[in-house]
């Protein structure tokens, strides 16, 4: 019998999941408690067991050796920055994952932060909640726009289908190439420059990893459009945050909406109270219906995972 432990506190607050799993794998060990726990107490906890699923946290080499008995690790989420398969390669354990359970999602929230930002609603928002009552400020469509999507995997190809009705001009940027979904959409893809300059929308898609971590610095930014809405909803160091604030403080760049931070939660008040600024605390997965993909997801990944290999998909 396959013994499994779960410290993904989304996944044990689920009470569908739980039952779900437990109907599988009877021999479950819950984190109860629901907390973050230390290095320490997540071999504890993990001690003993065969399988684990797991969220955002992180097993280094020295836990792993002293993990001896754990053979698979199923993800419960899409993200894979806080994976090392040549570690688990060399140990031999397996690793469960599957891409785009959360697409749905993520995508949605890109739309909602797309018209939130044109129609200025954050800073009207926050006007008018301070006692302050603004007269009305122009803001322009999504409708027409030229949307650019940073990555065209799971989630952008989700984007691209809920903007059909919004007549849009899509561009897309991504390592991959999708000829028969770009030609079936409408879809432009683009290098990297062009997608900074041409982009009105400018939403990212795309992995961290040591290619994109720090891609859009201050010189990046500086190519962009002066009106340009610039979008994160998939991972936090991808972005220079710092050179971010400086260009939404003095009007390089109209605005940015992001829900990943690259230190969670983010500190710099500075850059959260900048009235072209919207933020949200990483939920871009964190919709009923994407939480219950993802936990089913992960728990079929118990049976049905592989040894992870550098360089090799999804590990690019």
């Amino acid at each position: 019998m396959t013994r499994v432990a779960i410290p993904s506190i989304s996944f044990c607050q689920t009470q569908i999941l739980r039952d779900e799993v437990l109907a599988q794998y009877p021999d479950t060990r819950f984190n109860e408690e629901q907390r973050r726990m230390s290095d320490d107490d997540l071999v504890e906890f993990l001690s003993g067991r065969d399988a684990a699923i797991m969220g955002l946290e992180n097993l280094t080499a020295e836990m792993l050796d002293r993990l001896p008995d754990l053979k698979i690790i199923a993800r419960m989420g899409v993200g894979l920055d806080n994976v090392d398969p040549a570690l688990l390669r060399d140990r031999g354990i397996r690793i469960g994952w599957k891409g785009g359970t959360n697409r749905q999602s993520v995508a949605e929230l890109m739309i909602a932060f797309s018209v939130c930002a044109l129609r200025h609603v954050g800073p009207l928002f926050a006007e008018m909640r301070d006692g302050k009552r603004p007269r009305h400020q122009m803001g322009r469509h999504l409708g027409g726009r030229v949307v650019g999507l940073h990555g065209c995997g799971f989630v952008g190809k989700e984007v691209v289908r809920l903007l059909q009705p919004w007549n849009c001009t899509v561009l897309a940027c991504d390592l991959l190439d999708f000829p028969e979904f770009y030609r079936e959409y409408g879809v432009e893809a683009v290098s990297m420059d062009d997608l900074v300059e041409r982009s009105e929308v400018l939403s990212l898609h795309i992995p961290l990893n040591d290619s994109t971590r720090g891609l859009y610095t201050g010189d990046v930014m500086d190519r962009m459009r002066d009106d340009a809405v610039l979008i994160n909803t998939c991972r936090g160091g991808i972005i220079d945050e710092t050179a971010l604030k400086e260009r939404l403080l003095d009007g390089r760049l109209a605005a940015a909406c992001i829900d990943a931070f690259a230190v969670e939660p983010p500190d710099d008040d500075e850059l959260l109270n900048a009235p072209n600024f919207l933020c949200t605390p990483h939920i871009g997965g964190s919709a009923a219906e994407a939480r219950l993909a993802m936990g089913r997801a992960a728990i079929d990944a118990i049976a049905d995972n592989f040894i992870p290999e550098p360089g090799v998909f999804p590990f690019v």
